[in-house]
């Protein structure tokens, strides 16, 4: 099987940081990209994209906004009952939010700007992808580190509290948005089995290392007239597969 690629992912999100080296504040380990290598596979799993969900929280210290983001297309490929590969296109261009869904006018403008050049530039960069690398037992050297946020009463989920219970395995794979590719790594509860694939996670990402740079915590002159838009991300995703037919 040629390169595959896998993903999951996220929202108003992105993300430069050392090679190898954790940031700090984030259970999504972040690097510069990664090479995709070749994989051999047995089986190839299609991602049901109406069961499966990928979601995202957005925070300010006076509020949060949350919300999805449709799955475009994706396939893993599997071989025994390992991971080795795959891919999950996000449509970025369709992200959702669901916490103001009764008021359609104020739903729109937040979805719009979302879209626009401040944020996922949606315009030029429609879609990201996220290409899986490795896909390794989780253990408890990959716990996470937790980033001291600026106190209010919506500051974001901290990465231990937001973390999924009981993982099984960390993911590592590149992420691209709005034209910027990293590699990211991040612990996950992954289940392999003949009646199906699923996999679940959820993890923080600093959105202004992808560019989506409006209001970021960086330009505010001074914090406590909160007047920015914590960089910090909650992303998850619970992700539902079925073996494709044999061609």
């Amino acid at each position: 099987m040629k390169k595959n690629s896998f993903f999951i992912l996220l929202l108003s999100a992105g993300i430069i940081a050392s090679c190898g080296q954790k940031k700090e504040g984030t259970d999504a380990e972040v690097s510069e990209a990664k090479e995709v290598e070749q994989v051999e596979a047995s089986k190839e799993y299609t991602v049901n994209a109406e069961e499966s969900t990928v979601t995202w929280i957005g925070s300010k210290p006076t509020g949060k906004h949350d919300g999805t983001i449709p799955i475009s297309q994706g396939n893993i490929a599997v071989e025994g009952d390992e991971i080795v590969g795959g891919t999950i296109t996000l449509d970025i261009a369709n992200i959702q939010n669901v916490d103001i869904a009764d008021d359609e006018e104020m739903k729109g403008k937040l979805e719009g700007h979302l879209k626009s050049a401040d944020f996922f530039d949606a315009e030029n960069h429609p879609t990201a992808e996220f290409v899986i690398t490795s896909v390794e037992p989780y253990s408890a050297s990959d716990s996470v580190e937790v980033k001291e946020e600026f106190d209010s009463e919506y500051k974001p989920a901290s990465a231990d509290e937001f973390v999924v219970e009981s993982p099984t395995h960390k993911v590592t794979g590149n992420l691209t948005m709005r034209g910027k590719t990293l590699s990211i790594s991040f612990p996950a509860v992954v289940k392999v089995a003949e009646s199906g694939l699923s996999a679940k996670a959820k993890f923080n990402i600093d959105r202004t290392l992808w560019g989506l740079t409006y209001s970021a915590e960086s330009d505010a002159v001074d914090k406590a007239k909160d007047k920015f838009i914590y960089d910090t991300v909650n992303v998850g995703f619970d992700i539902k597969a079925s073996e494709a037919p044999a061609m």
